[in-house]
């Protein structure tokens, strides 16, 4: 009887596989505010230029639960000119689908701790019962 080589453990590659996708997302979300933003200021980070609008004064941390996971948004900070993102309605800190999927689970008379753990396992981040 042949042994086997190689092992593969499915839990460690999936762990994997959902942070690497989560860490794609977050990637992507950040390169979509900093775009947004040299759209804004019409320069590029650093760049002088006469049609430049306003100025960067650095950025703040914001968590947005998504269905990859909970990601860490560097959301631009801008002088002279406001910055409101198209991408994330202001004051959102999850993902539509992360709320629609909540308001099914009470629709469907799932309890409190039910859904807790459900969404721990679903998106790594449970959410309070006041939630």
């Amino acid at each position: 009887m042949p042994e086997k080589i190689v092992q593969l453990n499915e839990e460690v590659i999936k762990g994997q596989i959902k942070e690497l996708v989560r860490g794609s997302v977050e990637e992507t979300l950040n390169e979509l505010l900093e775009a947004e933003a040299e759209k804004l200021t019409q320069a590029a980070r650093y760049e002088r230029s006469d049609e430049r609008q306003g100025y960067r004064s650095g950025h703040y941390s914001r968590n947005l639960t998504t269905t990859s996971g909970d990601v860490t948004l560097k959301v631009p900070k801008l002088k002279g000119i406001s910055f409101e993102t198209a991408i994330i309605e202001r004051y959102r800190r999850r993902e539509s689908s992360v709320e629609e999927a909540l308001i099914e689970m009470y629709l469907a008379g799932v309890s409190v701790r039910r859904v807790e753990d459900i969404t721990e396992a679903l998106w790594g981040s449970k959410v309070s019962p006041s939630t």
